[in-house]
């Protein structure tokens, strides 16, 4: 403004002393031709009225000229501003002189360069990060100090929408979208207060998140906080099952460790009687180191597998003939149990050109005994095989089917999972598995090229159903 005003005043200034110039030149001229040329006072009245005229039309003309020459640029200052007002950063001012106005104009147009070379940065700047957030896995959601989501990526937008459909208790209805989730409350109450990154563990369904929660400073006071969550469901489920694992191998070796020496110590201090009684403390012993020695082959077998360098004695085999050995190695068993086992027609003809026969008969062995153990008295269970065709390929399909407990849904997806065990009071006892089992039928039929599938429903049964390649 004190620029413009600057401008205008020299303007009317340079004005002025032109038309005092311009009348002062023609006043005298004027005067010298009047004393030269006219002698009454009427010619002398109609010079000065012509005179008048001119005067005013030259000193229009040139008022109208300076102007314009001088408000023309100030006019595109204006409007170039204005622009660059409304984010139009790339406009600028012509230069038309080298005065101090075309200097003004010079630069005001270096400053619009500068400005949009800034505002150019900041946008690579905001796209980068934005698009680093929207590539995380993890997911993003920044809040305001009420608790009003103001932030999210598209996974912290995802969780938000299926955290928004959950009624966490009965007296409130789902929180909308656009709060904090009821989950997140107390870390967001906890960041709030104490004013500090807080880290913490949510189970929330079946699943379990890891959240790290900092607050959003603004002029040295929490304006809010930005959460940044990750499922780790699977890392806390194999911790889990790590830990299991330790808990039932140790128990399952120091079980049958104990009882060989205590009844290897009632040996030695005679304290069996009889040849009988000696006899049968000899029985427990064998029977343990066998189990012992189970759990250490299935130990070793799966380590071997995991680490790609199972070996397969590939041959022509007959699957008929294995479903005979393995009815015939299960049928005490079952009847011992009140348990029926069904088999399918032993004339069908079921073979695999290019297969382990020791190894698919581990695979059944496997799936009817842990079939066996699930199964109540009076209960069936049908082992079958048949010929199929899978997307146009010829294969063995096997088919173990129970009546047993069943599996919940949750652990479904886990149980070929090694050390998974569906049923944690079954740990103990002769009835507990070690959890290696289904991971090993599981690195077998791998190995084979083939696939294993499992259906099941609580208190109905299960089936396990193997496809296996013909070729």
């Amino acid at each position: 403004m004190a620029l413009w005003k600057s401008v205008v005043g020299k303007l009317w200034i340079t004005i002025i002393l032109l038309v005092a110039v311009v009348l002062i030149v023609l006043g005298a001229f004027l005067l010298e031709y009047i004393d030269a040329t006219f002698n009454n006072s009427r010619d002398v009245k109609k010079l000065f009225v012509y005179t008048g005229i001119i005067g005013f039309l030259l000193t229009t003309f040139f008022a109208f000229f300076l102007s314009t020459r001088i408000t023309r640029p100030l006019m595109y200052m204006k409007k170039a501003a204005d622009l660059i007002s409304k984010g139009d950063y790339s406009t600028r001012v012509p230069v038309g002189s080298s005065d101090e106005i075309g200097q003004l104009s010079y630069t005001m147009n270096f400053m619009a360069e500068k400005l949009e070379g800034t505002i150019h940065d900041l946008s690579l700047e905001r796209d980068r990060l934005s698009s680093v957030i929207r590539s995380m896995t993890d997911a993003v959601i920044t809040f305001d100090a009420a608790g009003t989501v103001i932030l999210a990526n598209p996974h912290g937008g995802e969780l938000l929408e299926e955290w928004s459909h959950i009624r966490w208790d009965e007296e409130h209805a789902a929180i909308p979208k656009d709060r904090i989730p009821e989950p997140l409350m107390s870390v967001y109450q906890a960041v709030q207060e104490r004013r500090v990154q807080v880290n913490s563990k949510l189970h929330v369904n079946s699943g379990v998140w890891s959240v790290v929660m900092a607050p959003l400073y603004a002029n040295n006071n929490v304006q809010g906080a930005v959460a940044v969550l990750r499922n780790v469901t699977e890392e806390f489920l194999l911790e889990k099952l790590r830990k299991d694992f330790v808990a039932n191998v140790s128990h399952e070796l120091r079980t049958p460790l104990s009882m060989l020496q205590g009844y290897s110590e009632a040996l030695l201090d005679d304290i069996a009687g009889t040849p009988e009684e000696r006899k049968e403390l000899a029985q427990v012993i064998h029977d343990e180191s066998l189990r012992m020695g189970r759990l250490v082959q299935d130990l070793l077998d799966l380590a071997r597998m995991e680490a790609g360098k199972m070996e397969l004695k590939r041959e022509r085999v007959d699957i008929q003939t294995i479903l005979t050995r393995v009815v015939r190695k299960f049928s005490v068993l079952c009847k011992e149990q009140g348990i029926i086992l069904n088999s399918n027609d032993p004339t069908l003809q079921l073979i695999l050109e290019n297969a382990d026969e020791d190894r698919i008969e581990q695979v059944l062995t496997n799936l009817l005994d842990n079939a066996i153990r699930h199964s109540k008295q009076a209960t069936e269970i049908t082992l079958l095989a048949e010929n199929q065709i899978l997307d146009g390929k010829a294969i063995v399909q096997l088919i173990v089917q129970d009546q047993g407990q069943g599996i919940d849904e949750v652990s479904l997806p886990y149980i070929f999972d090694r050390f998974y065990k569906v049923d944690k009071a079954r740990t103990r006892g002769s009835s507990g598995g070690t959890g290696l089992g289904l991971a090993i039928v599981k690195n077998i039929v791998d190995a084979h090229r083939g696939s294993i599938e499992v259906q099941s429903t609580i208190n109905e049964g299960t089936t396990f159903t193997v496809n296996l390649p013909v070729t």
